[in-house]
Formats: C-alpha cells, sequence, structure tokens
C-alpha cells in the first residue's frame, strides 16, 4: 500500500513553514486543486530569473540562447497569469491573505519586476517599443497597486510577528520591483523622442533613488535579524540572495541613467553623484556574494539541509544573472575595461543554475504528475 503520509522533513519553526519558506510540502493527489491553492506568491521569480539570463546571452553575444529564453519567458509568463487569475478566484481568502502575510506578503512584487524584465527584454532583445511600452504600463500600475496595499496592510495589522518571525531577503523583492521600472523606464527613454524623452529619465531617476533608499530601510533590519536573532539553516532561504540583486538591479539602473544623461540635462548636472552612487550599489552587492556563498556552505555542507526544488530558488538564480548584465552595463557606463571576465564568470554561473533549477521544476512537475490518483 502507497503511503501517502508527509515525508519526514528538518525541524522548522512554525511561522517560517506557515510561510512557505521552505521545501514543498508533500505532494497529495488532490487533482492539481492544492497546488494552485498553495501557489507561491513568488513564482514569477520564474519569469525574473529567465528574463535576466536571456537579457545576458544578448548582451554577452549568444543570440541562440536569448532568443529560445525569450520565447520559452513569453509562454512562462503569460502561463503564471492564467494561474495567478485561477487562484485568485477560486481561492481568493488564500490569496489575499498571502498578500497581507509579512513573509509571503513581499513575494507579489515578483510580478511587479517579471513585467519590467520582459519589458526590457522586449527593448533590447527585439526592439518591441510597443510591446515594452505595454508591459512598462502594466509594471507601472501593479507597483502602484502592490506597493501601497501590501505595506499599508502590513502597518495596520492588529497582530504582528516578531522581526525575526517576520522578515526575510524576500522584503527587498520591494527594491528589485522599483528598481525594475528604473530600468525600463531608462530603456524606453533612450528609444523614443519628445515630449517623453525627459519625463521617463525623471521617472528612472525618481525610481532608483526610492529603491535606494527601500534598501537602506529593509537592509537594516534584514542585518540586524542575521546578527542578533538564532538562525537556523532553515530560516537561510534561497530569497536571502536578493541581498545582492537587489544592488545588482540598482547599479543596472544607475549605468543606464548615465548613459542617458546627453538627452536630459537633468542628468548630466548629477552625473558625479550618478557615477559614485552607482559603484557605490555595485560594491555593496559584490560584498554580499562571499558572505552568501559561506552562508549556503554552512546551511548545505555543514549542517546538511536537504537540496531539493523549491520555487523560491529563482530568487538565487535571478541575482546572478542581474549581477552578470549589471557588471557588463557599469563597465560600458563608466569605462573600466577591466571587469568582463567578472561579467562572463557569472553570466556562466547563472546559465547553469538556472538549467539545474528548470530541471529541478520539470523533474518536480513530472514525478508528481504520475502519482496515481486515489480510489
Amino acid at each position: 500500500m502507497e503511503n501517502n503520509g508527509p515525508n519526514p522533513s528538518p525541524k522548522v519553526p512554525a511561522s517560517v513553514a506557515a510561510a512557505g519558506l521552505r521545501p514543498a510540502a508533500p505532494w497529495r493527489p488532490d487533482g492539481g486543486r492544492g497546488r494552485l491553492r498553495h501557489l507561491h506568491p513568488a513564482y514569477f521569480g520564474l519569469v525574473m530569473a529567465t528574463g535576466i539570463v536571456s537579457i545576458g546571452a544578448h548582451t554577452l553575444g549568444y543570440p541562440g540562447i536569448a532568443g529560445v529564453l525569450l520565447g520559452l519567458n513569453i509562454v512562462q509568463y503569460l502561463v503564471l497569469w492564467v494561474l495567478y487569475v485561477a487562484r485568485a478566484a477560486r481561492y481568493p481568502r488564500d490569496f489575499f491573505a498571502d498578500m497581507v502575510s509579512h513573509l509571503k506578503g513581499p513575494g507579489f512584487f515578483t510580478l511587479v519586476a517579471a513585467t519590467g524584465i520582459l519589458s526590457s527584454q522586449m527593448l533590447l532583445q527585439v526592439d518591441n517599443v510597443p510591446a515594452g511600452l505595454v508591459l512598462w504600463a502594466v509594471a507601472v500600475v501593479l507597483w502602484v497597486l502592490l506597493m501601497y496595499t501590501i505595506f499599508t496592510a502590513l502597518t495596520i495589522k492588529t497582530e504582528k510577528p516578531t522581526l525575526d518571525q517576520g522578515i526575510s531577503g524576500a522584503w527587498l523583492l520591494a527594491v528589485v520591483a522599483t528598481q525594475s521600472l528604473a530600468v525600463s523606464s531608462a530603456l524606453l527613454a533612450a528609444r523614443i523622442g519628445q515630449p517623453f524623452r525627459l519625463e521617463l529619465n525623471f521617472l528612472a531617476l525618481s525610481m532608483w533613488l526610492w529603491g535606494g533608499m527601500l534598501y537602506i530601510w529593509m537592509m537594516s533590519l534584514i542585518f540586524y535579524r542575521y546578527v542578533f536573532f538564532r538562525f537556523p539553516p532553515s530560516d537561510l532561504s534561497p530569497p536571502y540572495w536578493i541581498n545582492m540583486g537587489a544592488m545588482a538591479i540598482s547599479t543596472l539602473a544607475g549605468s543606464l541613467l548615465i548613459l542617458n544623461a546627453p538627452d536630459a540635462p537633468f542628468l548630466v548636472s548629477l552625473l558625479p553623484f550618478l557615477k559614485g552612487f552607482t559603484v557605490f550599489y555595485w560594491a555593496t552587492g559584490t560584498w554580499w556574494i562571499p558572505m552568501l556563498l559561506l552562508l549556503g556552505l554552512w546551511r548545505y555542507v555543514f549542517q546538511r539541509f536537504p537540496f531539493e526544488y523549491d520555487p523560491l530558488y529563482w530568487g538565487m538564480v535571478f541575482p546572478l544573472g542581474m549581477y552578470a548584465v549589471c557588471t557588463w552595463q557599469l563597465e560600458h557606463a563608466m569605462d573600466f575595461g577591466f571587469l568582463s571576465g567578472v561579467s562572463w564568470l557569472f553570466f556562466h554561473a547563472a546559465l547553469v543554475a538556472w538549467a539545474a533549477t528548470f530541471f529541478g521544476m520539470a523533474r518536480s512537475v513530472l514525478r508528481r504528475g504520475r502519482r496515481p490518483a486515489p480510489d
């Protein structure tokens, strides 16, 4: 007789388990309804990761890989929208409960970032300005709705978790979402004329500045949680790589603003500030890489935490790809001439990580699909 009970798993804090920041729950034969009901809000990280690896391939001269991943990403984006709308319609209580959860709510910002990344793909890879403009507009609307809905709800909640149980690296997805608007706005500004070029550059600058301020607020809390609270291996979820990824996309946005300066006089007057802070963002993101690698080594090797597919692993692939792209763009904007090897190394690391995670996702789906339904 098949045992349908839960498999043994490492002991994790109740709040973390409830928030979904642990390996996915065991499959139960419910015709897929349970998987839809518990679809993680951060699953658009799949689109973010695929999109930035595709942009990296385009930037570094791998057009075949870039084209395949662009086509795949369009399909993934549409499928995930169908699943999210279906979940909201079929399980509205679960859907909106996740939105006002301290640990799951920030995952919804992947919708904004994924839309912004896909907009950037359309502009960079196929030079489709109308499609890029539509996706940019969708990202703006989503950003406004989610930014103020989530943070208002988290502010007025009567019951709140303690800091160590309520914050994670996933909170920095709000920064990534904001900077994705800065990136797509800057790319649009470079491809259209007046009367909107100056306005788009100003919006990009404003989003870039706000995203940096938001990072400082959130990173202070996350770092405090790091060093002053107990930190078991189960708490070190993959979204902590967003610590670096948020700085990488901030670097990309700053580099694009530097390149756009000749078309916007107010950016010319800010060039020393733009260049200084862009390098500051890159240096901060770079500092995180050895730290995150050491913590990963501690989690998986010394603590022997199980390594199996979880949708949150896309939150680790995206920062790797973004670091490769932002480093290439920074070198181009600042005319450094000595960082090309870093871009090449991290792009290939991101490509391998993307392939491994995609294989894990496909394997997980196929294994669940082969299990027989109950009598």
